[in-house]
């Protein structure tokens, strides 16, 4: 079962950078994530971790989805508002959403105005 996870994870990773060209990117540098996060964008290996999290100027990875922007629709300093494509692991289709990440003392906070119950974060700036 991790060995499935890994992979999924791996695959919807490529999935939205093959994708991005078409994409806006968030104007921020570097990669934001907890800590299996952060370990997957240094070394591009999954831990296999279920508590994965990581933001780049592309997408948004968790350990079952990866949501890819599509259009930046606001910034206010550090803390955007963005629609997002994203897939759940074994879909093939995304579901549009619009996210709004918030810059905060300890990182980006990621929260979709569609479902306040999503809350993913802090991610502070990987090392």
């Amino acid at each position: 079962m991790v060995r499935r996870s890994r992979f999924a994870l791996v695959i919807l990773a490529f999935a939205a950078m093959a994708t991005s060209a078409a994409a806006d990117a968030l104007p921020i540098t570097g990669s934001y994530g907890n800590k299996d996060g952060c370990a997957y964008a240094r070394s591009g290996e999954s831990t296999g971790s279920d508590d994965f999290f990581l933001l780049t100027p592309e997408a948004i990875t968790t350990a079952a989805s990866s949501c890819e922007f599509k259009k930046v629709l606001k910034t206010e300093g550090k803390s955007f508002t963005a629609t997002v494509s994203c897939q759940e692991e074994g879909e093939e289709n995304g579901t549009g959403y619009t996210a709004k990440l918030t810059f905060g003392q300890k990182g980006y906070i990621v929260t979709f105005t569609d479902d306040a119950a999503i809350h993913w974060g802090p991610m502070p700036l990987c090392k």
